[in-house]
């Protein structure tokens, strides 16, 4: 019921609880003969609570959050080095600086099983939908719930492939073709950036990743601002301009407190903020190719 609710329809519950349409739409009816009372009105839209269901939703939160704090508190106190980890970060990130380190880590602890989710999106370290995050932020995190060590702070540049360049000689940034990101990146510092430094650029192409953006800056298409642990490892690209001093972010790792004993999740945490900031720092500063 408090899935179906969430997601506004019975196809996307049952999708949620990894059931069939039929068998959410039965345990639904049941759930209602059950308590004798009708909990859905199904309109057009989808399902919407009725008055009934909508109190009864406001418990089953309250019982998913209580079970999920209770979750947390006892795998904090998790002393094995074994079990998984899940980890949440960008597909930047992914790509680029994590993963060495991932398998330096499985190497030391071959009992620990990692699952990596790589997505824009900021996943609920709260709800347990990751137990850490490696990403970009500009600011520290506001979640009091969240712990964690500030790695780095992320510097960007300025990309463009060589035949771009050869067809392109301004130095009028405002003159150039731009590569954009779109507007599911739009709270990103590189969209903020854009929209304040260059709010008439003309963009040839808008994506939802920065890795697709690296990949059309290397085939020509324009202009692409980038993290330069992401930019200047690229053969295909030369830096246009940068580190930019009024274009960065900060790289950090977090957890939520209640999983920061868990030892494992600390084991993670600590290997990971160590190795980043022992090996690739001064990529993820910028102190790179052409700084």
């Amino acid at each position: 019921m408090l899935r179906v609710a969430e997601k506004g329809s019975l196809a996307a519950g049952a999708r949620a609880l990894g059931v069939n349409h039929t068998t959410a739409l039965r345990r639904v009816h049941a759930f209602e003969r059950r308590l004798g009372v009708r909990l859905f009105e199904r309109l057009a839209k989808g399902y919407v609570l009725t008055a009934a269901g909508e109190e009864l939703m406001r418990t089953a939160q309250q019982m998913d959050e209580m079970a999920t704090s209770v979750e947390r508190r006892i795998s904090g106190r998790d002393l094995r080095l074994t079990g998984s980890v899940r980890v949440t970060t960008t597909d930047t990130l992914a790509v680029s600086i994590v993963p060495p380190h991932l398998a330096a880590f499985r190497r030391k602890h071959p009992d620990v099983h990692l699952e990596l989710t790589t997505s824009n999106a900021v996943l609920s370290l709260s709800k347990r939908d990751a137990d850490v995050a490696i990403r970009p932020s500009g600011r520290p995190p506001e979640n009091a719930n969240l712990v964690g060590r500030r790695i780095a702070e992320i510097a960007f540049a300025l990309y463009a492939a060589p035949s771009y360049l050869a067809d392109h000689r301004t130095r009028d940034l405002a003159r150039h073709l731009w590569i954009a990101p779109d507007d599911s990146l739009g709270q990103t510092a590189v969209a903020e950036w854009m929209a304040r430094e260059l709010p008439h650029a003309v963009d040839v192409l808008r994506c939802d990743s920065f890795v697709a953006m690296r990949t059309a800056a290397v085939a020509g298409l324009g202009v692409v601002a980038l993290p330069c642990y992401l930019g200047d490892p690229e053969p295909g690209l030369e830096r246009v301009r940068g580190p930019l001093a009024n274009l960065t972010s900060e790289l950090w790792i977090l957890t939520h407190e209640d999983l920061r004993g868990t030892a494992r999740i600390r084991a993670f945490t600590e290997f990971m903020a160590e190795a980043l900031i022992r090996e690739q720092r001064g990529l993820i500063q910028g102190r790179g190719r052409g700084a």
